[in-house]
């Protein structure tokens, strides 16, 4: 006899099966969040740059003139800090120490009139750019974390990790990570202890804990990778990564499970290649997989994240008007350039004016980008101390219940 856990992921096999084809074949559908915000009196330029989020060099903002300007002048939605520069093979891109890093981030939000996304990868264990070596606190890894097999304490070290966030001025964290552990030889996740379990429901309870303790220090979070990066052979970082064979739908229970339970800020795609989803493009560049299956069947409404638009997986393949074009259309709202596999000062500028030029040929729609924009300010008004506090108490009851759902499976 199948206990009800069971019976509801058979289910959910059943209707997957029977029902993706349809909803994907019918993407070409709009899918708008209930409650946004007019935009008549917001220029199209402002709302062009709130789609972008970015990485720099530099760790004051002396050092990084042209993103002052990107900011001020073509209100730039967000910046990505990290503390190793890649092309250049040196350390201290953006955070040398504490003091430094909190300066920076409190001038950056000072440039901005309206909250700055001010984004990390901070999710613990070998991905954390604030290290102790820089006087930053110890940090565990997802499969750390999971090994504990108790998500109070992965709640707490949450907190701890997201109040280090919050007193530094970063407000969205790029974690966790709820890709399975289905491949253990993952070079890109597994192998460095980035997933939580290869068991769906483990992942979703930890995930969950993970989030729940940065909500109560009011830092958002972001999962990764959708649709699912843990049972790749190769890393998108370095060329294209088919998933086709490996890839199976158990990779969505994360995020249909904290989806439902509304624990979900923002996700990030994945440049993975899956021809049962898309026999085209990769999950960035698909609307089958973003707009029909992410927000179709999974009911997603949030911000969607693109994972690095410089990644081999999209750069090698893609020219950079095609890539953007193709992402928007998609379904992706926030478009990444981290400006660290390879580096392009002017890559505001040049975005910009690519997607303004795509607008005027017709290939992606004001609609379109106002539907970004308005999901992007849902977001950021959740950044406001009013709107995060009562947030974090319609959160509450979420928590307790997930963690309590979790425990007993557990034990």
């Amino acid at each position: 006899m199948l206990d009800a856990a069971t019976f509801y992921r058979c289910m959910f096999r059943l209707a997957f099966i029977l029902f993706l084809p349809m909803l994907l074949a019918l993407s070409g559908c709009q899918y708008f969040t209930a409650g946004l915000p007019k935009s008549t009196e917001t220029p199209l330029e402002e709302k062009i740059g709130q789609l972008l989020l970015v990485g720099f060099r530099g760790q004051t903002l002396e050092q990084a003139p042209t993103l002052v300007n990107d900011i001020q002048k073509r209100h730039l939605g967000g910046v990505i800090l990290f503390d190793y520069d890649v092309q250049l093979r040196q350390s201290g891109r953006n955070i040398a120490s504490p003091s430094q890093l909190k300066q920076l981030t409190s001038d950056l939000q000072a440039l901005s009139n309206l909250p700055l996304l001010i984004a990390i990868d901070q999710e613990g264990g070998r991905i954390a750019r604030l290290k102790p070596a820089q006087g930053f606190p110890v940090t565990l890894s997802h499969r750390e974390l999971a090994e504990q097999a108790d998500v109070r304490l992965t709640f707490e070290h949450g907190k701890k990790l997201a109040t280090t966030l919050a007193t530094f001025g970063i407000n969205l964290n790029l974690a966790p990570v709820v890709d399975l552990c289905s491949n253990p030889d993952n070079p890109v996740i597994a192998r460095l202890d980035r997933c939580f379990s290869a068991t769906p429901d483990q992942v979703t309870g930890q995930a969950g804990a993970y989030i729940a303790g940065h909500h109560q220090t009011a830092v958002l979070t972001c999962l990764k990778h959708f649709p699912g990066h843990g049972s790749s052979t190769t890393d998108s970082h370095q060329g294209f990564t088919d998933i086709t064979q490996t890839w199976n739908e158990e990779e969505l229970v994360p995020y249909r499970e904290l989806i439902q339970h509304g624990r979900v800020d923002t996700i990030m795609t994945a440049h993975v290649f899956n021809s049962h989803l898309d026999a085209n493009d990769p999950a960035t560049l698909s609307r089958p997989i973003i707009t029909g299956l992410l927000r179709g069947v999974l009911g997603y409404e949030g911000v969607v994240i693109s994972d690095d638009l410089q990644m081999k997986a999209i750069s090698a393949h893609y020219g950079l008007e095609t890539a953007i074009e193709r992402a928007l259309n998609a379904g992706v709202d926030m478009l990444v350039f981290g400006n660290n596999l390879s580096y392009n000062e002017h890559s505001v500028e040049q975005a910009v004016t690519i997607i303004q030029r795509l607008i005027k040929q017709g290939k992606v729609s004001e609609a379109r980008i106002d539907e970004s924009w308005r999901r992007i300010t849902m977001l950021k008004r959740r950044l406001t101390v009013k709107e995060q506090r009562k947030h974090s108490d319609d959160l509450r009851t979420v928590d307790v219940h997930l963690q309590g759902t979790v425990s007993t499976e557990s034990e």
